[in-house]
């Protein structure tokens, strides 16, 4: 099951300093070794809330592969040229089922209030 890396990335000036591109001519590297692979890079148009800055969407072949790529020595070499340039948020996110549903999902929930009454 594939698992998604997803990085809310705000950069102070909105321009990346010498630090930032260092990091961004070394990622991919990083990435390859892992067979990470970058699906999305921009600024989102927003809908609801607010948004600030840019997201980053990288997929791994699952949970294990991505961690495994964030605690390498090759990524964690490089790691504070993005924290002290950049504002970030990440988080790692499973993929679904095939027959994921919200449905399901709330019928779930409602089976478990049920066996609670």
């Amino acid at each position: 099951m594939a698992t998604y890396l997803i990085n809310h990335l705000r950069i102070p000036g909105g321009v990346p300093n010498e630090g930032a591109l260092s990091y961004l001519e070394q990622v991919d590297a990083t990435l390859a070794a892992f067979g990470g692979k970058i699906l999305a890079q921009s600024d989102p148009t927003v809908v609801e809330g607010a948004w600030p800055g840019s997201v980053v969407l990288i997929q791994f072949a699952d949970r294990a592969t991505a961690e495994a790529w964030y605690n390498s020595p090759e990524y964690q070499r490089i790691l504070p040229l993005r924290t002290n340039n950049s504002i970030n948020d990440l988080i790692l996110v499973d993929s679904v089922a095939d027959d994921f549903t919200m449905a399901g999902i709330a019928g779930y929930v409602r089976s478990l209030q049920a066996g609670a009454a």
